[in-house]
């Protein structure tokens, strides 16, 4: 009998978030590199995730199957260009003075961060109830 059936999803949830909340901090920290190692300003990324379904249909119990968790189904770069700002003090500025900037918004970014970090405590939550109520079936249990 499993006592804490939540864990496995959450955990794949928890892992998932933690990625989320790394490449968010990647983006905050490239937010002002106009030159990486391509030469080029720095691309914001993304996670992409889907839900870690199991085959369709019954499990031994005969009880309908759900989702097991979540996936990160890839990173994505966002290849839009970021703006072009007039500095022609800066190393990268072209013939022009001007400098392509990474696409990166800090106030958006610094949203999904507060939003990965809400869900990733959510999921927290569910690991923390989850242990009571098998600490409390366990001394139903007993009795």
């Amino acid at each position: 009998m499993n006592l804490m059936p939540g864990i496995d999803s959450t955990s794949s949830a928890l892992q998932a978030e933690k990625l989320r909340m790394d490449i968010i901090g990647q983006n905050i920290a490239n937010a002002h590199t106009t030159r990486g190692p391509d030469g080029k300003p720095y691309q914001r990324q993304t996670v992409q995730f889907e839900a870690k379904l199991l085959e369709l249909g019954r499990d031994q119990n005969g009880q309908m199957q759900t989702a097991q968790g979540v996936n990160v189904r890839n990173i994505v770069t966002d290849e839009t260009a970021g703006p072009l700002v007039f500095n022609p003090g800066h190393p990268d500025a072209d013939e022009k003075g001007m400098v392509r900037l990474p696409n990166v918004n800090l106030t958006h970014e610094m949203v999904d961060l507060i939003s990965a970090s809400r869900s990733y405590e959510a999921n927290l939550q569910v690991v923390r109830t989850s242990k009571q109520m098998a600490q409390q079936a366990l001394k139903i249990g007993k009795h």
